[in-house]
């Protein structure tokens, strides 16, 4: 399966519509979201074309084809809006041998991860992959508030390959398991 995997998109109509115009054009069967999608939070400034109830209705249109987790700036209230399940703090995901937990980020020392597995968080708006204790963490960065000067991105990922793309889909960073 692939599978396109975002974070961070907090209000922005613009980003979110460059996102879904890469996950149309990536042959992606699903389109993972990492939290805070319709609010902007109080430490971020606006984002571009700050707009979340247009990102309501694009977002609405994909709903069978989304599997989001919550962020730290995402509410029972965004629920009532979004035709998706929006509130649940990780998901597990099965890909062959590889066992991938996704999370918003902001309590991820809370997942109690398998040993080797992959843990896709967001929240820092920050691309990494790294190696921690028994698993690899993956961070897509962000769609709209990058930060550290990283671009605007997301994340592609099949069969054991993680490749990290901006959003004009060129690849910056690859992992592979297999």
């Amino acid at each position: 399966m692939k599978i396109l995997v975002a974070s961070d998109i907090h209000g922005s109509y613009y980003y979110c519509e460059r996102l879904v115009e890469a996950y149309k054009n990536s042959g992606a069967d699903k389109l993972i979201l990492l939290g805070d999608i319709l609010y902007h939070g109080p430490r971020n400034d606006l984002p571009k074309t700050y707009a979340p109830k247009s990102v309501i209705s694009l977002l609405n249109e994909y709903k069978n084809e989304l599997i989001c987790v919550r962020g730290n700036c995402d509410t029972e209230v965004d629920q009532m809006v979004l035709d998706f399940p929006v509130l649940a703090d990780y998901c597990t995901i099965f890909d062959g041998k590889l066992t991938i937990y996704a999370t918003h980020g902001h309590h991820i020392d809370d997942i109690k991860c398998v040993l080797g597995s992959v843990v896709l968080g967001g929240h820092t708006h920050i691309p990494c992959c790294e190696k921690r204790d028994g698993y690899t963490y993956i961070n897509p960065g962000s769609v709209s508030i990058p930060k550290e000067e990283s671009a605007h991105s997301y994340l592609m990922m099949e069969k054991g390959t993680f490749t990290w793309k901006n959003l004009d889909g060129e690849a910056y960073q690859t992992y592979c398991f297999v």
